[in-house]
């Protein structure tokens, strides 16, 4: 019996943020305020993040964008911005494969992920208790 291929695309979506990355980071570390301190950077970082990824990209930078795209996906992971880091994931298979036009492609949906994001780490982990 042969299995169907699983794509990522049919794979439901992960979730936007997961709370319990950061509070393990949190652990981690042993100070949770330190966990707060990288998700409040990461939220300051997102422009520029983005902006290196998508210069890099645009310029055909295969080094440079693969090196922007690991760097968002870690670090999205980290603050527990899963989705993102799933679609940063994505884009460097893209990346992996030569697949300029595809990588090209992927990057408005990293600017929507990301700003949502973003969002969620300010509303409900950074701004609190600050």
């Amino acid at each position: 019996m042969t299995l169907p291929q699983v794509l990522p695309e049919d794979l439901p979506p992960a979730p936007l943020v997961d709370p319990a990355a950061l509070q393990d980071l949190g652990a981690q570390l042993e100070n949770p305020a330190v966990a707060k301190g990288f998700a409040r950077d990461y939220t300051r970082m997102w422009d520029q993040r983005y902006r290196t990824l998508a210069s890099a990209l645009e310029r055909g930078d295969l080094a440079g964008s693969m090196d922007a795209v690991l760097s968002l996906k870690t670090s999205s992971a980290m603050v527990g911005g899963l989705r993102l880091a799933q679609l940063a994931g994505e884009l460097e298979n893209a990346l992996r494969a030569g697949d300029i036009g595809l990588a090209l492609s992927l990057l408005r949906d990293v600017a929507a992920r990301g700003g949502e994001t973003v969002d969620e780490l300010q509303f409900s982990y950074v701004l609190w208790d600050s």
